[in-house]
């Protein structure tokens, strides 16, 4: 079948499914679960697809709120993974648009699933929790749930189309500093004053500033100060996020970090110890056979490529699938520019007319990137090289 005719009963297949996807969209919006906490929200979408053929597995992956759903024998040569994120935050609820993106791959989904046989490929639906605190899909990537699959996909929502966003690579850490509790008046010299290690690492991260990249990112915060201007703080935490384009890049930047807390712990007679918040991002690899396959997509569609000129957009576990297999996470626009993501403005576009139109929008990306490349077996080979290149 000609990429034409697959185009065709992609757009059909979604016609007939939008309505209640949107539908799905708003009640996952009215409804916002933590991450983590998406009981309801995975339950709803399961029961979906269940009603639509799937076979699924849920929960998945050791995850109570992940799926897997598959559509037919699942014996085709290719296999394609529809990522998945339906977690909300904290007092904004949808402000990121999981609800939508949600929606999205499902739909996309539907529009793909009477096409494996034609694209000698099987396309599942992954549900993937928890993208907000500690990515479910880096825990995924690590166990080897996207060992096999020879694509991932899925959109964000955002105030650009951008068809390759530049995801960094994030590394979370608590730096916990121990000193000795005393009376901050009667006997300060029997302290050792946790705070200080904790203030002088960040005078030491702020100096370090100066001799790093333009592109690297250092940000972060006091956890917990002390409990009383008169006793000696005897533990202080301090939480950093560090960022890089490139996993490598981050891991120094995380050593020079780490020495900052050392040199401060010593100057201030403490001591330092580390702990991940959080699982560590990559950056997302590009793929530019994958890539330019999803400009001509955004082009088909009549979506202009707006792209702003920052570069940076932030991180996603996503970043962590696409060292295992090429892994594409465009963004298109939904709202207008500068209503910037997590953000209660962006969170009230998710029930609009526009929200709707991205809706569908949004699914044709991915089915048509989907059909594009697997229908073409120069592409699929394109994209091979360029993930093991």
């Amino acid at each position: 079948m000609k990429y034409d005719e697959l185009k065709d009963r992609i757009f059909a297949e979604i016609r007939k499914n939008q309505d209640e996807l949107f539908e799905l969209n708003k009640d996952l919006f009215d409804h916002p679960e933590l991450s983590g906490e998406e009981y309801e929200s995975s339950k709803k979408i399961v029961n979906l697809l269940k009603s639509k053929g799937y076979s699924t597995v849920y929960p998945f992956a050791d995850l109570d709120t992940a799926f897997k759903a598959v559509y037919g024998p699942d014996n085709h040569k290719y296999k394609v993974a529809i990522l998945t994120e339906y977690d909300a935050l904290p007092e904004v609820g949808h402000a990121c648009g999981h609800c939508l993106s949600a929606a999205i791959s499902l739909l996309a989904g539907l529009a793909t699933k009477d096409l494996q046989d034609e694209l000698d490929t099987d396309i599942h639906i992954i549900g993937t929790p928890i993208e907000e605190t500690d990515g479910a899909k880096a825990k995924m990537a690590k166990d080897g749930i996207f060992d096999g699959y020879n694509m991932a996909i899925m959109v964000h929502l955002y105030d650009y189309n951008i068809a390759k966003p530049k995801f960094q690579a994030l590394a979370p850490n608590l730096y916990i500093f121990h000193g000795k509790a005393s009376h901050a008046s009667a006997a300060p010299w029997e302290g050792k004053n946790a705070w200080n290690g904790a203030q002088l690492m960040f005078h030491a991260t702020d100096m370090l500033r100066q001799h790093i990249k333009p592109e690297l990112q250092i940000h972060g915060i006091i956890r917990n100060g002390g409990e009383a201007p008169n006793i000696v703080p005897e533990l202080v935490t301090a939480e950093f996020y560090m960022r890089a384009y490139d996993r490598d890049v981050l891991q120094d930047l995380v050593n020079k970090i780490e020495d900052c807390a050392r040199g401060a712990a010593i100057a201030t007679q403490t001591t330092y110890e580390i702990e991940p918040t959080a699982a560590t991002y990559d950056n997302l690899k590009s793929n530019p056979t994958g890539d330019s396959s999803l400009e001509e997509v955004f082009g088909e569609l009549e979506l202009p490529l707006n792209e702003y000129t920052g570069g940076t957009f932030g991180s996603s576990d996503c970043g962590n699938v696409s060292y295992v297999c090429p892994t594409f996470h465009p963004c298109l626009q939904v709202v207008d520019h500068g209503v910037a993501i997590h953000t209660r403005e962006f969170a009230n576009c998710m029930k609009t007319e526009r929200a709707y139109e991205g809706l569908e929008k949004g699914a044709k990306i991915i089915a048509l990137q989907i059909a594009k490349i697997f229908s073409d077996e120069d592409r699929i080979n394109g994209m091979k090289r360029d993930f093991e290149a």
